[in-house]
């Protein structure tokens, strides 16, 4: 029996697809979400082998959502539900299990779970690897049984130490296992290296200012503290910042 969670903002459409998986069988709906945040909550909570998730819906949508759920320990198979086709080309580059046009036909779902089955766990955590979301908008941390998202505006900056990361941010700071490396790839433009550990939000940056060593910092809102910039990234940091 696949443990499936069924993710949709409308209720019609949660129930619809209930009502499907009780006809199609070999599935047990364990639990229902109607927004990305409350499904990764029940899906850190129940550890679902698949989740049924919307493209669109408010807040979160349906690819951010699966991009948090592929960074779980146990990460579930996703088949994507939505009656807009324009988005399965980024329900593609997350590596999604399976794709579905609203309305859901039995047939389709029944091979989309089939499909889903077959998925062992290392081929899960392989294709959470791979798995990416075009404009991402937060970052998942866990803090203890829970995950937690960040709103990316409410970061400071990412510093790196050995094999973890720590995200600074409005509320305090976490740590996270993603790199620099995979964040200033993922984050473009709106995050800045300053150094070979740090990555800064642009939005927080207040002031660069030089010592009388000639070495330089930079001011972030909110932050006491400065935070050093590498002879190497400084000359970059003046030139694309004039403050």
């Amino acid at each position: 029996m696949l443990r499936v969670l069924i993710v949709d903002d409308e209720p019609p459409a949660r129930a619809r697809l209930g009502q499907l998986l009780a006809e199609i069988g070999g599935a047990e709906l364990i639990g229902e979400a109607a927004s990305g945040t409350e499904a990764l909550e029940q899906a850190v909570r129940l550890t679902p082998d698949v989740v049924l998730l919307d493209v669109r819906m408010p807040g979160m949508d349906g690819i951010e959502t699966a991009r948090h759920l592929s960074e779980l320990d146990e990460p579930p198979a996703v088949i994507f539900t939505t009656a807009y086709d324009q988005y399965a080309l980024n329900a593609f580059e997350t590596r999604a299990a399976g794709y579905l046009l609203k309305p859901v036909r039995k047939d389709k779902l029944a091979a989309a779970l089939e499909q889903a089955g077959r998925l062992t766990r290392a081929q899960l955590q392989r294709l959470a690897v791979a798995a990416g979301a075009a404009g991402r908008t937060h970052i998942a941390v866990r803090r203890r049984e829970q995950l937690r998202l960040i709103p990316l505006e409410q970061i400071l900056f990412f510093q790196a130490d050995q094999k973890y990361t720590t995200v600074r941010h409005a509320g305090g700071e976490d740590l996270i296992e993603e790199s620099l490396r995979t964040l200033e790839e993922e984050l473009g433009a709106r995050f800045v290296r300053i150094h070979r550990n740090t990555l800064i939000n642009a939005a927080h940056l207040e002031g660069i200012e030089r010592s009388t060593d000639g070495r330089y910092s930079v001011r972030l809102c909110g932050l006491v503290a400065t935070l050093p910039v590498s002879r190497r990234l400084a000359g970059e940091l003046l030139d694309r910042f004039r403050i």
